[in-house]
């Protein structure tokens, strides 16, 4: 029961409720953001996928630090689900200030993490970690690209992009050091398949 509560009440806080950061939003001292309109809709497109990613991490460390019997290990992806609520935050914040909504479909991207996350759980803690470093990894190289993309004049998502960016190779590092092994290749290239149809839904719905 206490186990359906925590993961409901998890659910519940990262989709419906206002996301607090325990971390200021990152910024450029002195930098000023003025965009265009199809800068400002290409910009919330990009971090709209941003903030799916920053779901996905809330319901993937949840399932996990659920499924584990490690008490060491719950508590490592507890902090690290904590760490990404100043994403959550972060991201939702940027979209409220460009103007746009979160995904449409972020419930359906929660349960589908949250499975994911159980499911990796399931296979020992040594598969649940390399998960996140894999995981860590992709979200890494796609926010490069998300640098490369974004407005050159949008210096309020860039700077928040390139903090979480070394938010999640620190995660990765971090996974790699508790023990993680080392995914199959297959099994990498199942979860970019997966993210790319994730990123190319969210940056429109």
């Amino acid at each position: 029961m206490d186990t359906l509560f925590t993961a409901a009440s998890g659910a519940l806080r990262t989709l419906f409720a206002q996301p607090h950061a325990t971390h200021a939003c990152p910024t450029l001292p002195d930098k000023g953001t003025a965009l265009s309109p199809s800068e400002r809709q290409h910009a919330a497109g990009l971090m709209r996928v941003n903030h799916v990613g920053e779901v996905c991490a809330q319901a993937l460390y949840t399932a996990q630090a659920l499924s584990t019997s490690n008490p060491a290990l719950r508590a490592h992806f507890t902090q690290a689900c904590n760490d990404e609520t100043d994403h959550l935050a972060w991201t939702a914040q940027r979209l409220e200030a460009l103007g746009e909504r979160p995904s449409l479909l972020n419930p359906l991207w929660y349960a589908g993490a949250f499975g994911l996350g159980l499911l990796a759980g399931k296979l020992g803690d040594a598969v649940s970690l390399g998960f996140v470093v894999e995981t860590e990894r992709q979200v890494g190289d796609h926010l490069d690209s998300h640098l490369d993309l974004l407005p050159k004049n949008d210096h309020a998502s860039r700077a928040i992009v390139a903090q979480m960016r070394d938010d999640e190779l620190a995660h990765a590092k971090s996974a790699q050091e508790a023990g993680a092994m080392e995914l199959p290749p297959p099994v990498k290239e199942l979860m970019r398949a997966a993210a790319k149809v994730m990123t190319t839904v969210a940056q429109r719905i």
